[in-house]
């Protein structure tokens, strides 16, 4: 499987974190596991095999053009045959000024983006299907994304507030920097929270704790530290807070996690 990134160019960097490609030589057969990554993401499967998903225990045919809200449960994404992806992944805060839908409708919740988007989506993947070359591909998809920019810019008007929140909140003292940063911006705490709902799909609370345990996660995965240390350099008060909330963002004990990913079980950290 090859994974790779792209990193957009003039105004869409600003909303777009990156573009990403995920392919495959021959047909092989994955199991994926996506736990909570803090982002929004779109993906169009140019492949000739759909993607799916086992959904209590069943396997279900999933759309080829797929809005992946704010993932909170962990979800399990099998996809057979030969891989050819293009994603989207948008900032915690920026996939809302692309929809007129409120985005935390989206939550834990793999939509059909021609439901949402109509006509205008299905011409998009069509030129996508059309198109061979990555470059053209994502000026198509800049030119989708520009179009609904300019549509949704109403959306804007809070944007750049809510870009430095994110960056001023810290895990570790979330509810007091909570309080901190409304007054920074004179606006009540509850004022705040409703609008990094309306922006991320998340509360803040719930953005930090995703936050911290994405921190987790990737030490974990390291196995390089006693699960005491990751506890505690994650800003947890001790390790059982830490594997409680590890084992309600992947399904796991950090313990039995570090075993499963000894095995054959492809691990996806995020989305």
């Amino acid at each position: 499987m090859h994974y790779r990134e792209y990193i957009p160019e003039g105004i869409l960097k600003h909303y777009v974190q990156c573009y990403f490609t995920c392919e495959s030589d021959t047909h092989i057969t994955t199991h994926d596991q996506v736990f909570a990554s803090g982002t929004v993401e779109l993906m169009f499967n140019l492949g000739d095999d759909g993607p799916q998903r086992i959904i209590n225990g069943n396997t279900v045919s999933q759309p080829r053009v797929q809005l992946w809200g704010q993932t909170i449960r962990p979800l399990t994404f099998t996809t057979a045959g030969k891989h050819a992806m293009l994603g989207i992944r948008f900032f915690t805060h920026t996939a809302a000024c692309f929809f007129e839908e409120p985005i935390a409708g989206f939550n834990d919740d793999v939509t059909d983006l021609h439901d949402i988007t109509g006509p205008e989506g299905r011409l998009l993947y069509d030129r996508l299907l059309d198109t061979t070359s990555l470059p053209a591909r994502i000026t198509l998809l800049e030119a989708f994304l520009l179009s609904r920019l300019q549509r949704f810019e109403p959306k804007m008007t809070k944007l750049n507030m809510m870009g430095h929140i994110i960056r001023r909140l810290n895990p570790d003292d979330l509810p007091d920097r909570i309080n901190s940063i409304a007054g920074r911006y004179g606006i009540s705490s509850r004022y705040l929270q409703k609008v990094f709902l309306a922006y991320s799909g998340l509360t803040p609370n719930l953005f930090g704790k995703i936050a911290r345990f994405q921190k987790g996660l990737h030490l974990v995965t390291q196995k390089q530290l006693p699960l005491t240390t990751i506890a505690y350099q994650c800003g947890y008060y001790d390790q059982s807070h830490f594997i409680k909330d590890f084992k309600e963002f992947t399904g796991f004990a950090p313990s039995n996690f570090q075993a499963e990913i000894s095995t054959d079980l492809f691990v996806q950290l995020g989305k």
